[in-house]
């Protein structure tokens, strides 16, 4: 299972669409996980038609949006439970706002998030983290980053990788 995790795309107002590189990475994987601020509903659309797609809702977003998308999404692949939110507040502290809203769900393998446009991972205390930043925006994050995320014989690999067009 091969798995596109992107956040904070903004489209139309920081793109007018996304990177070829996300397109072409799209079209080698199995799903989309998006973290929120789509901000279209078109988008939101165009992404859904190309892909499975697991999305949550984001500060940004139309609000239309909110006929389609949760605040929260929890589901499993392949064995690992997931946790997803966009998140809110400043960046600084907000890791620690996401596991908050989080911990009523129960225990996870991986969490996914996104809001700060700065990319992150890390592993601790038994969870895989995830912001994946913005495919689209570099303002906040420095550069344009999108997630990559491989399950195969139950084991889990995370990477972020920088968009370079």
């Amino acid at each position: 299972m091969r798995i596109v995790v992107i956040s904070d795309t903004h489209i139309p107002f920081r793109a007018k669409s996304l990177p070829k590189i996300i397109y072409d990475e799209i079209e080698k994987s199995d799903l989309i996980i998006h973290a929120g601020d789509f901000v279209s509903f078109e988008f939101y659309n165009e992404l859904k038609s190309l892909k499975n797609i697991i999305a949550v809702f984001g500060n940004m977003d139309e609000m239309k949006l909110l006929d389609y998308l949760k605040e929260v999404e929890i589901f499993e692949i392949e064995g690992f439970k997931f946790g997803l939110f966009h998140g809110l507040g400043p960046p600084v502290g907000l890791k620690q706002r996401v596991l908050k809203k989080l911990e009523n769900y129960g225990k996870f393998d991986v969490i996914i998030f996104g809001h700060s446009h700065i990319a992150y991972y890390n592993y601790e205390n038994g969870i895989h983290i995830l912001n994946p930043g913005s495919p689209t925006d570099k303002f906040f994050g420095h550069k344009r980053t999108y997630g990559i995320i491989e399950i195969k014989n139950k084991n889990i690999s995370f990477e972020i990788r920088e968009v370079i067009e």
